[in-house]
């Protein structure tokens, strides 16, 4: 049998145990435990192994360090055309001072959750319905910065906020695509309108180039024909007086004179006989013998120009 000795030793030996196991504290990474002693905080342990005095000193929280997600519950917003909105986030955030997480707030994940359906009221109460839309980033940025000032008390980092979804009502969801389909309907019209206007600049431009180079032809033809019968003209001119030089010349030369009388001679008898052939009527000078009295006025009218 064990006597009482044994026993008393047992029991010893089992409290010392419990007394060791009780004392050492094995803190993980990337979290923080608060210590008490007496009820009262006295330090925060880090991780790694720390000591608590049994009895006297106790682990009241345990918290970690990293950083969490929080999904905030979802909720009905009231924009500022008094328009619903269905909006639901997450938030991220970071307990940086462990002491102030435990006695800053009796729960500050509670107190974060509902500061942060508040402060999204409040930023979305302030927007029309087109600018939540357009403006998420703002939102973002507004709530974090609200949040992060009142978490300072309650030992908490408000890292960032996401709104996961916007959803307005079902007529409000019809109304806002019936606006994008006219929207693109409009542009589409505008398009076509865009086209067929530049078509008719381009036929008016066309049509007016090929006016002006039509003119241009017109124009070029005129003056090489202006131009052509000038150089006909001038050519007839100079032919015209070179014969007449070389009729002047001729007359100079001896016998001449008797050749002029000649060509006048049958010229005067040609154009008399002409008359007859062209008319029913002949008509006769009234003294036949006058015909070498003109050929003798002529004959006088050559002389004199040649005198000349």
């Amino acid at each position: 049998m064990i006597d009482t000795s044994t026993i008393v030793l047992l029991v010893v030996v089992a409290l010392a145990i419990l007394i060791v196991i009780r004392a050492i504290a094995i803190v993980p990474q990337q979290h923080a435990w608060v210590v008490e002693r007496l009820g009262k905080f006295d330090r925060v342990l880090s991780p790694g192994a720390g000591f608590v005095i049994p009895f006297i000193e106790r682990v009241s929280y345990k918290h970690s360090l990293k950083e969490i997600p929080l999904d905030v519950p979802s909720q009905v917003c009231i924009t500022r055309d008094n328009t619903q909105l269905q909006v639901d986030g997450v938030l991220y955030f970071q307990v940086t001072d462990p002491m102030r997480a435990s006695y800053g707030s009796s729960n500050y994940i509670s107190a974060i959750t509902q500061l942060a359906q508040t402060t999204l009221r409040s930023v979305i109460g302030k927007m029309e319905l087109d600018r939540t839309f357009e403006e998420r980033d703002s939102i973002n940025s507004n709530i974090v910065s609200s949040l992060d000032e009142a978490a300072l008390n309650w030992g908490v980092k408000v890292l960032r906020y996401e709104i996961k979804d916007l959803t307005p009502p079902n007529e409000i969801l019809r109304s806002m695509q019936a606006q994008i389909t006219a929207e693109r309907e409009k542009r589409a019209l505008i398009a076509a309108s865009e086209g067929r206007r530049q078509e008719q600049i381009n036929i008016a431009t066309g049509e007016r180039e090929a006016a002006i180079a039509r003119s241009e032809g017109e124009k070029q033809a005129q003056i090489n024909q202006a131009q052509g019968e000038a150089a006909a003209v001038l050519a007839i001119a100079e032919a015209t007086a070179k014969a007449i030089t070389q009729v002047a010349d001729a007359v100079r030369q001896p016998g001449g004179m008797e050749a002029v009388n000649l060509k006048v001679a049958e010229r005067y008898v040609e154009a008399f006989g002409n008359v007859a052939k062209e008319g029913n009527t002949l008509i006769l000078p009234a003294n036949l013998a006058d015909v070498g009295g003109m050929i003798a006025s002529a004959m006088t009218i050559v002389k004199s120009t040649r005198n000349s």
